[in-house]
């Protein structure tokens, strides 16, 4: 059996993974790309429509603005070149969803060119080169499943701006495709461009995977894998084509260039169609629009309103802040996240503190109650008060957990006087934390000759019944010395 494992794994392992990713990243926009309507989402089918949405004839588009400003932050964001004229082409082909009969989409003059997208894998910094951004309309949406005798289309969807991330064939496993999405969807959000949210569809990525033997230099026919609803399933939707490819190249098949679709529920795919080239769409310039001009003062004014990315927010958390790499990767996850830490920060200078209430205390108790952190009722000023007690040694780390339980009941209030109510605040009178050292000690005279014979570990046994004694209120780094002073008389 174990040689059977290792002849499989030595005939998948001669082949290298070719993939490129095509991310549409469906724009927060209040309206379409060419038309004033509604563009969000959840509203009952076929009702965010108008004459130009469905191409009536004599209708003219209209170039949404708000779409321009988001392609730039993005193409600024990801290291692109941004296209100072810009011009619309017509895409053809013929779906149900697509009432026009056209996509109109961006062709030889994209809005964005060239730019990277920087992953770690394997603890090593990879850049993944990226072909283009473009703008573009979306489409409807086709449902199979409500009618079991016709398909239904709501054209809510269509008219939706995109932008279609299209990457080089720069990457080499499904763990780097994981990675490159999570950055992609970590980015849209940071800008504000596009919500992520992959289950609803405003994010969603084709995957085009090839195989080819170690060493060789031409690409071979490739499959654009389709119909992937969350990041997890495009990593095993790559698995699982790879495999298939070198099964059929193993049986001395062909791969045959077409597009397939993922089915998510047993982790299979089944062909949709042979793979289209761009000359089959019959590109032409959209005559209805005229070109979008960028200049340099457009491009600048978007660059001063652009925020801190993870990456910059990652590298000045550990180099400045000091923050381990994960609590650096953890902060800089999410929008909110950095937020409510930024403005906790403000309040103190403990960082590392900071972080360590932010992602384990906090983060802990949102999740559990299903919040997003916005709704958190505790402002990050009083999480630093409760950071100053502790510091100072007016509380214990435990105290300082009931001062944040009371604080999510009563928020309003002061850390100080949470601790004040509830007896938390620990004593460093000298003669008290005396009176309780002595009676530990006299309660374990055996122990405390094993001390003295240097026995050490002991002093955790004294220090347990102080902090009994004293409710938890006693000191205990002046409870140690206390005790050590003690134990050696």
């Amino acid at each position: 059996m174990l040689y059977l494992y290792y002849i499989m794994s030595t005939i998948y392992d001669k082949y290298e993974v070719v993939i490129g990713l095509e991310v549409h990243a469906q724009l927060n926009t209040q309206t379409k790309i060419f038309a004033a309507d509604e563009a969000s989402f959840g509203a009952a089918p076929n009702t965010h429509i108008s004459a130009i949405t469905l191409g009536l004839p004599g209708v003219l588009p209209k170039f949404n603005g708000a779409v321009l400003e988001k392609a730039i932050r993005l193409g600024l964001a990801l290291n692109c070149n941004i296209t100072p004229e810009n011009h619309f082409a017509r895409k053809n082909y013929f779906y149900a969803d697509l009432p026009k009969g056209y996509q109109i989409s961006q062709d030889k003059l994209p809005i964005c060119t060239g730019g990277f997208v920087e992953i770690t894998i394997n603890n090593q910094q990879k850049k993944i080169a990226l072909t283009r951004i473009h703008m573009e309309e979306d489409a409807g949406k086709n449902n199979h499943e409500l009618d079991e005798n016709y398909s239904l289309i709501d054209l809510n969807r269509a008219g939706v701006p995109l932008l279609e991330i299209v990457s080089e064939p720069d990457i080499r496993s499904s763990d780097e495709a994981y990675q490159f999405l999570t950055e992609i969807r970590k980015i849209v959000r940071f800008l504000d461009v596009c919500d992520g949210n992959m289950e609803e569809g405003s994010l969603r990525c084709d995957a085009n995977v090839s195989v080819r033997i170690h060493g060789e230099t031409n690409y071979r026919n490739r499959v654009e894998v389709k119909n992937m609803n969350s990041i997890r399933n495009v990593k095993r939707a790559i698995d699982i084509e790879v495999k298939r490819q070198i099964d059929i190249y193993e049986s001395g098949a062909t791969i045959d260039q077409e597009t397939r679709s993922f089915n998510q529920a047993d982790g299979t795919s089944f062909p949709l169609r042979s793979k289209e080239n761009a000359h089959d769409y019959r590109y032409f310039p959209e005559p209805d629009l005229p070109p979008v001009i960028v200049t340099e003062n457009d491009i600048q004014a978007i660059k001063l309103s652009m925020p801190e990315l993870p990456k910059q927010l990652f590298d000045k958390f550990t180099k400045d802040y000091h923050l381990s790499d994960y609590d650096a990767y953890i902060l800089s996850d999410d929008k909110e996240t950095v937020s409510y830490y930024q403005e906790l920060i403000k309040h103190t200078n403990n960082f590392k503190a900071a972080a360590n209430w932010l992602i384990n205390e906090i983060k802990h108790y949102v999740h559990e109650h299903h919040l997003p952190l916005s709704s958190f009722v505790v402002k990050p000023i009083k999480i630093a008060e409760i950071i100053a007690l502790v510091d100072q040694n007016k509380i214990s780390s435990t105290g300082a957990k009931t001062v944040f339980h009371q604080l999510i009941d009563s928020p309003e209030s002061s850390a100080i006087s949470i601790a004040e109510n509830h007896n938390l605040l620990q004593s460093n009178d000298d003669n008290e934390l005396k009176n309780w050292a002595a009676q530990a000690i006299a309660q374990m005279p055996e122990k405390a000759m094993e001390y003295k014979k240097g026995k050490k570990g002991n002093l955790n046994l004294f220090m347990g019944i102080v902090m009994k004694l004293s409710k938890g209120k006693a000191d205990p780094k002046l409870t140690t010395k206390i005790l050590e002073e003690l134990l050696s008389q």
